[in-house]
Order: structure tokens, then C-alpha cells, then sequence
């Protein structure tokens, strides 16, 4: 069994190649990478922490779609630039590929049952990131707009 200080830093390690790379390969810019990377770390860490503790993996991926989504608007705002830049290469490591290659892999075998759970399993997780990320620009907006109230009405008071 490994260590979990290597278990951590396997996971840390990869999961900013996973979104470095895929940014790279759809040209965000060069300032932007390592934020990028380092959404793409602290979504992972996120999921693989909520699943170690037995969350499931639909809330484990809302939640590192979540944290992601957040960062993504922080680092956009930094940045100035947009937030997709931020947010779509950090996702890749919560998209379930091998639960995605398995179902078509049951499916072509001829096995419809295993396939079509295995698709239920993958577009329920694909839609639990979707709202960690929806979820995630309304709790900002929500944020954005109270604090503009409060600022508003305190400024009205003391004019």
C-alpha cells in the first residue's frame, strides 16, 4: 500500500499535467497556465478528498466543480481574462473517461445493461459537475449583489 504523502502528491502532480496540458492544447494564454493548473489541483484535491471520506462521486464532483467554478472566477478577475480559460482546463480531471470508455466498451460487446448503467453513471456525474459550476457563478452573483446593497444603502445613510 502507498504512503499517503505519495497518494497526495501522485494526485497533485498529475492533476495539474491533466489541465496544463489540455490547456495547452486549446491555447489559453501562456499568464494563465499555472492558475489553470492550480484550479485544476484544488478541484481534484476537493473530489478525491469528499470520496475518500465516502461522500459519492456525484457530491464529490459538485464540490471540485464548485471549488473550481470560484476559482475560476477569482482568477479571471486577476487575470482579466475570461473565466472559461480558467474553469474548462480544470475540469479534466473530474470528466469520467474510463467510466465513459467502459460503457461504450459494454455497449459494443453487446452487453445493453452494463452499458446503459454505465452511461447513467457517467451523465449523472456530468451533470453534477455542470451544477458544481452553475452553482458556483450563482453563490458569486449572490455575493456580488448583497454586497452591493449593503455598500448602497450604507452610503445613503451616511449622506
Amino acid at each position: 500500500m502507498m504512503p499517503l504523502w505519495l497518494e497526495i502528491l501522485i494526485n497533485i502532480i498529475f492533476s495539474y499535467l491533466a489541465s496544463v496540458g489540455f490547456a495547452l492544447t486549446i491555447n489559453v494564454p501562456h499568464r494563465a497556465l499555472n492558475l489553470s493548473g492550480i484550479s485544476g489541483i484544488v478541484g481534484w484535491m476537493v473530489y478525491w478528498i469528499a470520496a475518500r471520506v465516502g461522500m459519492g462521486r456525484m457530491l464529490s464532483n459538485l464540490l471540485g466543480a464548485f471549488v473550481i467554478g470560484i476559482l475560476g472566477l477569482i482568477f479571471a478577475r486577476i487575470k482579466k481574462c475570461p473565466v472559461t480559460v480558467f474553469n474548462i482546463p480544470a475540469l479534466v480531471p473530474l470528466v469520467p473517461g474510463v467510466p465513459a470508455y467502459q460503457a461504450v466498451r459494454s455497449l459494443v460487446n453487446g452487453d445493453t445493461n452494463g452499458g446503459e448503467a454505465a452511461i447513467l453513471r457517467v451523465a449523472v456525474v456530468t451533470c453534477a459537475i455542470a451544477l458544481g459550476i452553475l452553482l458556483s457563478t450563482m453563490f458569486t452573483e449572490m455575493l456580488s449583489r448583497t454586497k452591493k446593497f449593503y455598500r448602497t444603502r450604507h452610503n445613503r445613510y451616511n449622506s
